[in-house]
């Protein structure tokens, strides 16, 4: 008998919806359909739209903070406990590894944690700003927020913008990526399980297209966008938007550079490196995608690097074998290989030229060797455009002002690392690089309760914090005169 998959539907309004077009789930590493969906559209974001801002208005969600934290401490609760099946089905559903899965899981429990504390913050100011005349400054939820999800790592970045959401005591509608509708499902079927959630307060919709998406930007009755995800998406957004004066939140792309200073550690550097190339098999705004390094220690980087990214395991993401797992699919291998191809034909050098495995048992999934590309010119295309795969530029630079020119050459500023025993350096160099966050001898940590979000084209405002949640909240002043 042929085994039934597994159907995934929207939850709207505080019930399971399906839809007219039925789209299918694919597991990356193999090209084999996995499951269905309930293909979302325009008429769907509309009924989400609907149930949201009557949420909103008519329950006492937004008023009731310890209500909001108690749900954001159920939902950690329930999502902790279904740890195994969250990162197995990320495993499957979007290629990447078991230990990828994990990590993302790992940092997604701690969001919802953190901002039910937040739930519990007062934030406000109150003076005598004159004799008799009192004024006070409260934060309160700006309304209904529409939540645009990517699919490279769904399950915390749909966490990320929903938990400061629903802290701040906005009700939401959460555009989820059509790749991972399975793993989508599973987060809208916990939304569903906290008995203590409104209808309509949270609602989960999955699409295919833009449709929905375009709905909630243009909704009159949708007061916030969090958006992640390109910056060429993250402009058009922008504009239309501004058609109702919303706010919008988004965090775009990055081209992250790793500055490696002569007086580095390599044994500690290179493994980093290679992560910072690899994992989410690049997939990742703040992936490590230019490696400068200085040139009294460029030739030996050139070589450790190589080596350890020809050495990385590439495999099925169920493999707990596998180092890198597969791209999203096939689609995305043609993409990044027409990138380096290009980068190569400019003049590029490859230092290791990767590309699609054509043969053996991983040739029917979307599976790509990391590539190493040399470029000296910063106008470089490979250098200004976000490949988003395991592809990265090595660059030499001479001294602390040619590395932070160069850091500094591109539209992107998401994110940059710092290599060095130079205890005065990281401040030095940090403090000129046009980027949201600078790691030093590190890469990839990200703390809740410090903000995250870029500069340039890297995007507006900021994610996590304080600022965080400040980013899905209104400011409002009272004045009132004593003695009339």
């Amino acid at each position: 008998m042929t085994a039934v998959l597994p159907h995934a539907k929207n939850w709207i309004g505080g019930s399971w919806r399906n839809s007219k077009r039925i789209g299918h789930t694919a597991d990356p590493a193999t090209g084999e359909i996995i499951g269905s969906f309930a293909d979302a559209g325009a008429g769907e974001a509309e009924a989400a739209v609907a149930a949201a801002r009557r949420a909103f208005d008519t329950t006492g969600w937004r008023r009731d903070r310890e209500r909001r934290a108690a749900v954001l401490l159920e939902l950690a609760d329930r999502l902790a406990a279904r740890e195994d099946e969250v990162i197995r089905l990320l495993a499957r559903e979007n290629g990447k590894t078991v230990h990828d899965a994990a990590i993302e899981f790992g940092v997604t429990v701690p969001k919802l944690r953190y901002f039910a504390a937040m739930a519990l913050t007062d934030a406000g100011r109150s003076a005598e700003v004159a004799p008799g005349l009192h004024a006070s400054s409260l934060r309160e939820p700006a309304g209904v927020a529409g939540i645009i999800v990517p699919w490279n790592s769904p399950v915390v970045l749909a966490v990320r913008s929903l938990a400061p959401a629903l802290a701040a005591g906005c009700t939401a509608v959460v555009k989820m990526p059509a790749q991972t509708a399975l793993v989508n499902n599973l987060v809208a079927d916990l939304v569903a399980s906290v008995p203590d959630l409104p209808a309509g307060v949270v609602n989960v919709f999955t699409e295919s297209g833009d449709a929905g998406a375009r709905e909630l930007v243009a909704s009159p009755d949708v007061d916030v966008i969090s958006y992640t995800g390109s910056t060429a998406v993250g402009r058009i957004i922008a504009a239309n938007a501004a058609a109702t004066l919303k706010p919008v939140s988004l965090e775009l792309g990055g081209k992250g550079p790793m500055i490696v200073f002569a007086d580095a550690d390599l044994d500690a550097v290179v493994p980093v490196l290679v992560k910072g190339i690899t994992t989410f098999s690049g997939q990742f705004c703040m992936a490590g995608s230019r490696v400068l390094a200085e040139a009294g220690i460029a030739d030996e980087l050139r070589v450790r690097l190589v080596k350890a990214l020809e050495e990385v395991r590439i495999g099925p993401g169920e493999d707990p074998a596998s180092e890198m797992g597969a791209l999203i699919d096939e689609a995305g291998v043609g993409r990044v290989d027409e990138i380096v191809a290009r980068a190569l034909a400019e003049g590029g050098t490859a230092l290791l030229r990767g590309g699609p495995i054509e043969s053996g048992p991983l040739a029917r999934g979307a599976f790509y060797r990391p590539s190493l590309i040399e470029v000296a010119d910063v106008n470089a295309s490979i250098v200004q455009r976000e490949v988003f795969g395991p592809v990265a530029t090595f660059e030499v630079f001479t001294d602390e002002a040619d590395a932070i020119g160069r850091a500094n050459a591109t539209e992107y500023g998401l994110s940059a690392s710092i290599w060095t025993r130079d205890v005065d350096r990281p401040r030095r160099v940090g403090g000129e690089l046009r980027a949201g966050t600078v790691w030093t001898n590190t890469w990839g940590v990200i703390a809740d309760q410090f903000e995250e979000g870029g500069v340039k084209q890297s995007g507006l405002g900021r994610l996590n914090g304080v600022r965080g949640l400040e980013e899905f909240q209104e400011t409002k002043t009272y004045l009132h005169r004593y003695g009339c």
